[in-house]
């Protein structure tokens, strides 16, 4: 058998899935002895069995393509995944349900190198060992096979360098043995960003530096692409590893998603089973199953194990606490959940905002995710209440709602790194609102300014997220900003924060009633009849502004029923905030002096607005009569000139 034929045949399954194949496919071992490898699925090429997952489909085709031979296998590669249908058969229901399951290295020794003649594993914390899975003997031929090239296996390197010296050694006397003596060899480097870390190439170590040309140079020996040699590096984020590792276009990067809902499903059952959930609650299970979205199937049998110990409904109104407790320490505190407890029903004026934000809603209720936006720019000055409608949106929608919270470190690829596992949650997430305050802030640009091209990078996988239509409606990103002039153009384009949103402080007097009456009804007071009148629409006051003049007048009236009380008197008003007290807080208030740069915003969100519906009376003038748009972009460069922003 030639070198192309082998390697088309190697790939595949374990001894028992040979065994099982169909009578109708032929298969037959190899005339030389070796195993096919050929596992019990229909896939092209029986490659794999049916039921791996497609992330291992990924790497078989990419191996049988003959293009590569170093893989970096990266995402949710601590978790746990099916390691096959004989696992599953002899998994008894009072047996521990990770039989059937296991971890991703165990999965890729078993699975798609199960066949293979040595699969050598290495890590920092445990050096260099064999996997056979669960065959004793094919492990003592393997120990067998190693000790006569690296000695006695307590003698087989630990160190990193020593270590990937012994399998560089044992890779090229593999390819100088005659073809009939070749074996298939399989690597795995687990933790590969402790191997080859990111970095600057210049500043590396010589350690660092050394491991790396030696991996890279695997990828790009055409003699090891032609022969049966795999090596698969893992870790759980790209941005870890070095960046000419990953951008190498002979290596290949496979993501590990979170679990899907069969997986889910199939993985919670089956814990149910092992820690004697009663079958009446199975229905309750398969419930928590599909709700699970964003867990790992170790998460999930930490919520089925500890509902069975409290005999508890594991979709109880617990789950949802211990979901969201599990997802954030998944991200390192790097998303928030928000519980939204209000729809847009609760937002006061912005009518033509809310509007559209509800038809929105309606079509992802509906299913017609392919009418959604990719993402909103929510923008206007500050205390507009622009967090406020984001959330009620959420609310509107009844999906989960997030916030991206503040994922920068001082440490070098740790910011990438975990921007890169957030993401990876949210995609698993869908559909799922995702809030960022502050977006130009948050978000960075294309300039590195001065941190080794950090918000570059972050820059670009921020927007490269927001710009795949395969996430349409399952991922609905809302930028909160009031300074949108700042966010790059490369985010607010069409594709990604398509509609852009300006909100404004009350422009009319009923606009201005309605907040005054939504803030006391935040508040818990009522606002006597006929409050709270005309108000002077000059004073830009904003919603906080409102809140804090409903605030100071009922502390006036709880003054006043303080001061009846000692005198004897009966208190006035009780939790009603009469007119006097509000006249005085009105009248008392002092809005912000920051004029110039409260005005700034406003133009910013007007020139932002992509639908003149959302302005009010008087913007929507300005910008439709002749020039009105350079008008207001001349006047938004003299106060950037006044203001110093």
């Amino acid at each position: 058998m030639n070198d192309d034929s082998s390697r088309a045949s190697a790939i595949g399954g374990s001894p028992a899935h040979r065994d099982r194949l169909p009578a109708d496919t032929g298969a037959a071992p190899a005339a030389n002895g070796q195993r096919t490898g050929l596992g019990t699925g229909t896939r092209p090429g029986g490659a794999l069995p049916d039921w791996c997952p497609s992330w291992a489909e990924r790497l078989g085709d990419a191996y049988l393509s003959g293009t590569s031979c170093v893989f970096l296998v990266h995402g949710n590669v601590r978790d746990l995944v099916p390691l096959g249908p004989e696992s599953a058969a002899t998994t008894t229901p009072a047996a521990d349900p990770a039989a059937a399951f296991g971890t991703v290295g165990d999965f890729l020794a078993r699975e798609v190198f199960g066949s293979w003649d040595v699969v050598l594993a290495y890590d920092v914390g445990k050096g260099l060992r064999p996997l056979a899975g669960s065959d004793p003997s094919r492990l003592r031929t393997m120990v067998q096979w190693l000790s006569e090239r690296l000695g006695n296996a307590s003698a087989w390197p630990r160190e990193p360098d020593a270590a990937l010296a012994a399998i560089d050694a044992i890779l090229d006397r593999n390819l100088t043995d005659p073809p009939e003596q070749r074996k298939k060899i399989a690597v795995f480097l687990d933790h590969a960003q402790y191997l080859v870390p990111d970095g600057d190439t210049a500043s590396a170590s010589r350690g660092t530096a050394g491991r790396l040309v030696r991996v890279v140079g695997w990828a790009t020996n055409p003699l090891l692409r032609r022969v049966n040699v795999a090596i698969v590096l893992l870790a759980e984020t790209m941005a870890e590893v070095h960046p000419r590792l990953v951008t190498n276009p002979a290596v290949t990067a496979i993501e590990v998603p979170l679990p899907d809902a069969d997986e889910r499903r199939r993985f919670a059952l089956a814990t149910a089973s092992a820690v004697g959930v009663p079958a009446g609650q199975m229905d309750a299970v398969e419930r928590m199953a599909k709700l699970s979205a964003g867990l790992s199937l170790e998460s999930i049998r930490a919520i089925v194990t500890l509902s069975a110990r409290e005999g508890t409904a594991p979709d109880g109104a617990e789950f949802g606490a211990k979901k969201k407790d599990l997802i954030e320490r998944s991200c390192r505190g790097l998303i928030e959940f928000i519980q939204p407890r209000l729809t847009l029903d609760n937002v006061a004026g912005h009518e033509a905002a809310k509007a559209r934000l509800e038809a929105d809603a309606k079509a992802i209720r509906r299913g017609q995710l392919d009418a959604a936006p990719m993402g909103y720019l929510i923008c206007g000055p500050v205390g507009t209440g622009k967090s406020f409608i984001a959330e009620c949106y959420a609310g509107s929608v009844g999906i989960p709602c997030v916030e991206l919270k503040n994922f920068r470190s001082k440490y070098v690829g740790e910011t990438e790194g975990n921007l890169e596992h957030a993401l990876g949650v949210l995609r698993s997430l869908g559909p799922v609102v995702v809030i960022i305050d502050e977006a130009d802030a948050a978000l960075g640009n294309r300039e590195s300014g001065g941190d080794s091209g950090t918000s570059a990078r972050v820059f670009s996988m921020i927007a490269r997220q927001m710009g795949d239509t395969r996430y349409r409606g399952k991922i609905v990103w809302m930028l909160l900003t009031s300074r949108p002039d700042r966010l790059p153009i490369d985010l607010k384009r069409q594709g990604r924060a398509e509609v852009h949103i300006p909100l404004f402080y009350p422009h009319d007097q009923a606009e201005m009633e309605a907040m005054f009456q939504a803030m006391a009804r935040k508040c818990r007071v009522k606002l006597a009849p006929g409050l709270p009148g005309p108000v002077d629409l000059e004073l830009g006051l904003s919603g906080a502004d409102i809140e804090s003049i409903v605030l100071a007048a009922r502390r006036k009236g709880l003054e006043r029923a303080a001061a009846a009380a000692e005198e004897g008197r009966p208190a006035p008003g009780g939790d009603e905030i009469g007119v006097a007290d509000f006249q005085e807080a009105l009248t008392d208030f002092l809005p912000s002096a920051q004029g110039l740069e409260k005005e700034a915003q406003e133009i910013a969100a007007v020139l932002e607005c992509t639908e003149k519906r959302f302005l009010p009376e008087r913007w929507r003038e300005a910008v439709s009569r002749p020039g009105g748009r350079a008008d207001l972009q001349e006047r938004m460069a003299e106060l950037r000139d006044m203001a110093g922003t």
